[in-house]
């Protein structure tokens, strides 16, 4: 198995020499847009669909970009990760958050320890906590439950809990499976920490301090806060707070916190929702039983991921297609639109995994390449970004891909027909009226009202945002952005790029600056 730089492969010419092969407004026109949909579609898992519909694609572009699948050795990679190879080359690390899902592969073993053991061990201890928890047998220090668990983190430790506990608060309520509620400090910004605990009870508060190394700085900040406000309130600090870490942190085995669960240096931040970085916060606000059945959903997708078909293989598939329009169609950002309000910081999450993993210029082995890497991601859920950034989608100078999300059914079985039609029927509504749209444009001789349409866009469609089709969401993107660095031939499980401000900011706080950094210091009033 060879990792060429992706302009080395073979297919790379054929696929630069072959064009455009389809305008999307002629493509979906009329019977040839209905029979597009209902074949251009490929299965996932938990009942969802993948449609590449609206895309700029034909068969013949489908059996390149198979091309380029084989060439590349997409699967046999994606095997050499969850087989335990060294696939983060910068940091010579394992990639194993898949395997917090399920058993991929062959047993992935490092100093004598199944790491998949290991990681059933660890979710076992985060459940039983819950689990005690819940039945008041773990309590504050006056015999009372705790209510409210908060999670102190920041990037991969905020970011995809956070998105993953809003995707189901509701769904959790209607279902009678909201155990405690949930927050989220992340920012060091104290009006981050201040207007979380202003609006909870800190007695009947369980704080969860989030760091794999023990040393994050935002998260050694939040928690100093958090505990001052604790004392404040005659409370003890050990008795509300738990860790989430690696086992050799400082945070691990502290009498600090009442238990400490342990994660490893093969699950990236970014892909640390699988493991007790997401585990901890969501069996204690679910029940470990929903955070179980997350896990099942992307499993599912995680196993789909191993086909070498595209066409059975949505994961794939849509990072092929996404490679071919950054590479070849020159198109540098991609939309996330979720029509479902429950995903309001899904696509804040996929900006953080997408741009953190894929945001390189040099290959896998440190080398300068020579062709564009991973898109800007941004989005917001419909409806209200249709009236917010849609305008430039639909009429700017520029075109962006569309990675629409849908769901047939609401979460809250709550509804009223109004005007002859349901609340969500109108926002159903709305994303195929904006899929044709985007497609097919309309003509007008009012240059304002000109819609100049082959817009392309994809849609993911499900019943009902549940814990499996969470799972499915996660596990897509997750291995969309694998197989896309795979392609690329980048480390995407590393993240230097971050480093340096960090660096910088530790020179401020240790007046240890000059030159510009003195200026701006004293710009913002730090000395």
């Amino acid at each position: 198995m060879e990792w060429k730089n992706f302009s080395k492969l073979a297919t790379y010419k054929k696929l630069a020499e072959f064009g455009t092969p389809v305008d999307v407004k002629e493509a979906m026109a009329g019977e040839n847009g209905a029979k597009r949909v209902a074949e251009y579609k490929v299965p996932m898992s938990s009942g969802m669909v993948y449609s590449y519909a609206s895309k700029q694609v034909n068969d013949e572009l489908l059996d390149l970009l198979q091309e380029l699948a084989d060439e590349a050795a997409l699967t046999e990679k994606y095997a050499a990760l969850y087989n335990g190879d060294i696939i983060n080359t910068g940091e010579k690390r394992l990639v194993l958050h898949q395997l917090c899902r399920g058993q991929l592969g062959d047993d992935v073993v490092v100093n004598g320890e199944n790491k998949r053991d290991f990681y059933l061990a660890q979710q076992a201890r985060a459940a039983e906590f819950a689990n005690k928890v819940h039945a008041g047998e773990i309590v504050n220090e006056a015999g009372e439950k705790f209510t409210t668990a908060v999670q102190i983190g920041i990037g991969g430790s905020d970011l995809g809990p956070r998105a993953l506990y809003l995707a189901l608060e509701n769904w959790a309520k209607v279902n009678n499976t909201l155990k405690m509620e949930a927050k989220f400090i992340s920012n060091v910004d104290p009006d981050d920490a201040s207007a979380v605990l202003a609006n909870i009870d800190v007695a009947h508060s369980l704080f969860i301090v989030v760091s794999k190394s023990g040393t994050t700085l935002e998260t050694l900040t939040n928690e100093a806060f958090v505990k001052d406000a604790l004392e404040k309130a005659g409370l003890n600090p050990s008795k509300h707070m738990l860790a989430v870490t690696s086992a050799t942190s400082p945070l691990a085995n502290n009498p600090a916190y009442l238990d400490s669960f342990y994660m490893d240096d093969f699950i990236g931040g970014r892909f640390s929702s699988s493991s007790p970085v997401g585990g901890a916060i969501l069996s204690l606000a679910f029940g470990p039983e929903i955070f179980d059945r997350i896990m099942a959903g992307a499993g599912a997708e995680d196993i789909l991921a191993k086909n070498a078909d595209i066409r059975k293989n949505p994961a794939m598939l849509d990072a092929l297609i996404g490679v071919y329009e950054r590479n070849f169609l020159g198109y540098n950002t991609t939309a996330v639109l979720p029509y479902s309000q429950a995903l309001s910081r899904f696509p804040a999450h996929l900006q953080q995994m997408d741009m953190e993993s894929n945001g390189k210029s040099v290959n896998r082995f440190g080398e300068e390449i020579d062709y564009q890497t991973g898109p800007i991601i941004f989005g917001e859920p419909g409806t209200n970004g249709q009236h917010s950034f849609y305008q430039l989608l639909h009429q700017g100078t520029g075109i962006v891909p569309l990675q629409f999300v849908g769901f047939k059914n609401n979460q809250m079985e709550n509804d009223v027909v109004i005007e002859g039609s349901t609340s969500q029927q109108k926002l159903s509504a709305n994303v195929a009226a904006q899929i044709v749209a985007f497609a097919l444009g309309k003509d007008d001789d009012n240059r304002n009202k000109y819609f100049a349409g082959s817009r392309p866009s994809s849609i993911i469609v499900g019943d009902q945002l549940n814990p499996e089709a969470l799972g499915a969401l996660l596990a897509h993107f997750e291995n969309k952005i694998m197989f896309q660095g795979f392609t690329w031939n980048v480390n995407s499980f590393d993240q230097e790029g971050v480093q340096l401000g960090k660096l910088l900011a530790k020179k401020v706080l240790a007046k240890d600056t000059d030159g510009a950094l003195t200026a701006y210091s004293e710009l913002l009033g730090i000395f």
